[in-house]
């Protein structure tokens, strides 16, 4: 049920009136309690997905964000930064008479975890994000690589095959559920959806509870309080997290979902909190992601940053490597930038004395990146960014190359 409140501010020569929305039957958020714990600790019941309708979050979710000193999540999302491309298919571009790239269609192209007219991470990586980019301690419940090793142990045998219409219902119904934060009824389908195999349930959801909230109850007992984000089909039913911390004799009590037609402070600032500067001193190279990157330094002095949204599929990478007295600057261009037939790459000359070469490459796996490249005395910076069709051919590749450079 959706209760719409309306509040009244009369002040000497205006009237203000702001519209409130709670939705009292909406159960994914939940406080953590004990009498022998003095601070409380939160637990929010997340969707896998990048639909900007879930990040229709309630205020109360942005207050506990802002307050938690520890994000608890199910794995460390950005661990897939090295791992995984989100892309379901690499965009098709045509060029024109001069070789400059475009594109016939503006279609968003689709991901793992959505598609790109969704928000740039899924739910649960913009918590991890937030986490990161607020200097805040993560905490994740399983590796990520228990993960994969889990979904490899169960045996798919006996799966049945459902066809794509039947698919796209269930995840339609997935979707409606979690909007109404209806979490029993998203453990109903779970279960439903997984009874092809009388091992998926136990494996994928009810042993993982135990383990996760036997984790949960060591934070507690540690006095650590936190904000933990797990996927809402673990909290409810006979055998989710909310029942096992209950048994452990915690009081969970559910958090109201209230609204506010006109956003607080605090919710445009967290909204608009993407910045990570990451600075390689020996370099002296300097960029600024949106998060935290994945970062690999190798014994030649070379170091390569790697961040994804992971949502919509867009990849950042700055590769920054020692000059090779060999090669001159364009000869690095030429052997670098991977230019597409009848394309070429542009040479600039800066005012600060410096040369930038910027183009076009085709490679693989990554497809048709953007890639600049700058130079300093010891060093030069390979930027290089990919993603969407309508990432590819808008101008967020340049806003990104701006954002790296040479102290």
């Amino acid at each position: 049920m959706r209760i719409v409140i309306s509040l009244f501010f009369l002040l000497p020569f205006c009237l203000f009136s702001q519209t409130t929305y709670v939705q009292n039957d909406k159960q994914l958020l939940w406080e953590i309690s004990s009498p022998k714990i003095k601070e409380k600790s939160y637990i929010f019941g997340t969707i896998h997905s990048n639909d900007k309708r879930v990040f229709d979050l309630a205020d109360s979710v942005y207050i506990l964000m802002d307050k938690a000193k520890m994000i608890v999540l199910e794995t460390d999302v950005f661990s897939l930064f090295n791992k995984i491309d989100t892309r379901n298919a690499l965009p098709k571009t045509q060029y024109d008479k001069n070789g400059n790239p475009y594109t016939s269609s503006l279609k968003a192209s689709k991901t793992a975890y959505g598609d790109e007219n969704g928000m740039p991470q899924f739910l649960d990586a913009f918590f991890e994000e937030y986490c990161y980019n607020n200097q805040k301690t993560f905490f994740a419940l399983e590796s990520y690589d228990a993960q994969l090793s889990l979904l490899d142990d169960v045996n798919y045998s006996s799966r049945q095959l459902v066809n794509k219409s039947i698919n796209n219902m269930a995840q339609n119904k997935l979707m409606d559920l979690y909007l109404q934060g209806d979490i029993q009824g998203l453990d109903k389908l779970t279960k439903v959806s997984l009874a092809v195999d009388p091992e998926l349930y136990p494996k994928l959801i009810s042993e993982r509870n135990i383990s996760m909230s036997g984790k949960l109850d060591s934070l507690i007992k540690r006095k650590h309080s936190f904000l933990c984000a797990v996927g809402s089909a673990h909290l409810g039913g006979s055998e989710g997290i909310i029942k096992l911390l209950r048994d452990k004799g915690y009081r969970l009590r559910q958090v109201s979902w209230t609204i506010n037609e006109q956003a607080s402070t605090l919710k445009k600032r967290i909204r608009s909190e993407r910045a990570y500067q990451y600075t390689h001193l020996k370099s002296g190279v300097t960029a600024v992601f949106h998060g935290k990157p994945y970062v690999e330094e190798y014994v030649d002095g070379s170091i390569k940053m790697l961040y994804r949204e992971l949502g919509q599929g867009n990849t950042y990478v700055v590769e920054v490597l020692p000059l090779d007295t060999n090669l001159t600057i364009d000869e690095i261009a030429a052997t670098y930038i991977a230019s597409p037939p009848n394309t070429k790459f542009k040479k600039r000359f800066m005012e600060d004395g410096t040369v930038q070469f910027e183009g076009l490459s085709d490679t693989y796996p990554e497809g048709l990146n953007w890639v600049r490249i700058q130079f300093n005395p010891g060093y030069f910076a390979l930027t290089k960014v990919y993603g969407g069709n309508k990432f590819l051919h808008s101008d967020r590749p340049q806003k990104f190359f701006d954002k790296v450079w040479f102290e």
